[in-house]
């Protein structure tokens, strides 16, 4: 099947100088490697030695859309769009209509990615002009059906955006651009998901995958084809699909080490699913690696996604200004940084805020997907508010939807947010018996916050049964997960059900409590630095003020009051 989107990698000798009888034997040579490095996929290079040429003598037109291509995969959006622009008109100057209008759909897709929706629709108005102007059919009509599709799944046309796809797969086949059929496949998977057809649109994005993982499509249709499937799943919460094509969305980047358009994008879908994983300060660096590489190639929705991940961390650890500031930076670049911001008022002790908050987001978002996204956070502050009525719609809500997609991540949550109501409505037995299973499928997910965060409340729930020996081993056994993730305020709570009051503590911080349990276990300061990722001084002042608030002289006497108050 052919490609057709861009130029494919090319062979091209020495011989082809010929082509070039105006060009000096030095942009010649820069030729020549423009186009080997492109055939390697060597992007940064293509585009320099491609730059240099043009800034000597004109591009040929396949010359000229390989340095489009080249600039788009290293993150220069301004020289993409100026490249293939002057490929449109290079096109259209040689009276190749329909290769002009793929290059008018192609500046239209990307300036809808920027945002700037007016352009976007002139460059889509001038493709459809143009493949008027033809007396027959073409593959680019099949293109010209894509953002249909976009535009009625965002309307929540499914039968319309379905029927858009199919007519794009249809196209696509008859031309045998594998291209195209992959990308309308996968959009047929994603209007089914949003149809709640779970298992059918689960087998179209594999499908289409078989031709991505292959290696069969053009380097622009395999970023975003992965990009698309990687959000759809995160979407319906399909965390062992999201992991599986995010991990090969890795390996692919990372054999294109100029790559710089989907690295970032990879980087992002990383930190979240290692946040989730409990690999918190990985999560931390790939947000931060994500940022620097989505910022430089102007993807303004995943630079919000990745700042929003970094805010998540934050928030979990304790570190509330920073969260603050992270979610701030993901507002400024588009996103609506909820749950997360509303949970950081929470965790504030500004329940009141907190609730307003949610409820103001409930109330404004009737897309189903993005509603999944909230209505966990949704249970958990009603419950803390005192709602319970609020809690327990929100929980039937969470639950018909687990129930209609079927994911494990979700059925995961539904069964957490129905063990938390029933335990606020009094009902500790059938809590305990729910609670058990979230337990166990956060742990089917690999989900060690989560899991603990459970672990509380089956506490909560034995203590409420008269079980205090096995409410205390659930919540040492939180504790001690809080303990290695780094989870402050969490690990804070439980030291307070375990009966570590005010007094008891002599004032101690929750860091500095962390800090304790860590000298007590036999570590250096510099371990602890690392194990916290704090700085070496930042510890060495926590000691300090440990020993003067327990008035010890000594790390040996600090490990005694440790023990004494059942901290190991």
């Amino acid at each position: 099947m052919a490609k057709g989107s861009y130029p494919e990698p090319m062979r091209m000798g020495r011989s082809d100088r010929q082509q070039f009888n105006n060009a000096s034997p030095e942009a010649a040579d820069q030729l020549v490697l423009g186009r080997e490095a492109y055939e390697e996929r060597a992007w940064d290079d293509a585009y320099r030695f491609l730059a240099r040429v043009d800034e000597a003598t004109s591009l040929a037109v396949d010359d000229l859309e390989r340095l489009a291509m080249s600039a788009y995969l290293t993150g220069r959006d301004d020289e993409y769009l100026r490249a293939l622009e002057r490929t449109h008109h290079a096109y259209l100057d040689a009276g190749r209509c329909q290769r002009a209008a793929r290059c008018a759909f192609w500046l239209g897709l990307r300036l809808v990615f920027r945002g700037e929706m007016a352009p976007a629709k002139g460059w889509f108005g001038r493709a459809h002009r143009l493949l008027e102007r033809e007396q027959h059919e073409c593959v680019e009509q099949g293109y010209l059906m894509l953002p249909h599709v976009e535009q009625n799944l965002a309307a929540g046309n499914f039968e319309a955006a379905y029927a858009a796809a199919s007519g794009a797969v249809e196209i696509g086949e008859h031309f045998a651009d594998v291209d195209l059929v992959a990308c309308a496949r996968h959009l047929q998977g994603r209007v089914l998901l949003r149809q709640q057809r779970t298992t059918e649109g689960f087998a179209l994005l594999d499908e289409a995958m078989v031709s991505v993982t292959a290696g069969e499509l053009s380097p622009l249709l395999t970023g975003l084809i992965y990009c698309s499937v990687i959000e759809a799943c995160q979407q319906v919460h399909a965390l062992g699909r999201a992991r599986e094509w995010t991990s090969a969305l890795g390996r692919w980047c990372s054999e294109q080490p100029q790559l710089i358009s989907f690295s970032g994008t990879c980087l992002m879908h990383r930190a979240e699913i290692m946040r989730i994983s409990g690999a918190w300060q990985d999560a931390v660096d790939e947000a931060q690696n994500a940022v620097e590489r989505l910022t430089r190639s102007n993807n303004r929705k995943d630079t919000a996604g990745a700042w929003y991940q970094l805010a998540e961390v934050h928030r979990l650890r304790g570190d509330f200004d920073a969260a603050e500031q992270a979610y701030r930076s993901a507002s400024q670049y588009g996103l609506e940084p909820q749950p997360g911001l509303a949970l950081l008022r929470l965790a504030k002790r500004h329940t009141d805020a907190a609730a307003a908050t949610i409820r103001r987001v409930m109330d404004t978002t009737a897309d189903q997907v993005h509603r999944i996204r909230l209505l966990p956070a949704h249970v958990e502050i009603m419950l803390a508010a005192d709602h319970v009525e609020e809690a327990q719609r929100a929980c039937r809500e969470l639950e018909n939807c687990a129930e209609a997609y079927g994911t494990e991540l979700l059925m995961a949550l539904a069964t957490h947010a129905r063990g938390a109501v029933e335990l606020a409505e009094g009902e500790a037995q059938p809590a305990a018996v729910r609670l058990r299973q979230a337990i166990e499928r956060w742990q089917q997910v690999d989900a060690p916050y989560e899991a603990a965060r459970v672990r509380v409340m089956m506490g909560l729930a034995f203590r409420a049964l008269g079980d205090s020996d096995g409410a205390a081993l659930e919540l040492q056994a939180a504790g001690a997960v809080f303990q290695q993730l780094g989870a402050v305020p969490d690990l804070s709570r439980v030291d307070t059900l375990l009966g570590m009051c005010p007094d008891e503590t002599c004032g101690l911080s929750a860091r500095e409590l962390q800090v304790l349990r860590l000298v007590a276990s036999g570590k250096t300061n510099k371990q602890i630095a690392n194990d916290l990722h704090l700085s070496g001084k930042t510890v060495d002042r926590h000691v300090s003020n440990i020993f003067n608030k327990l008035d010890v002289p000594t790390r040996t006497a600090a490990t005694a009051w440790a023990y004494e108050h059942r901290l190991i």
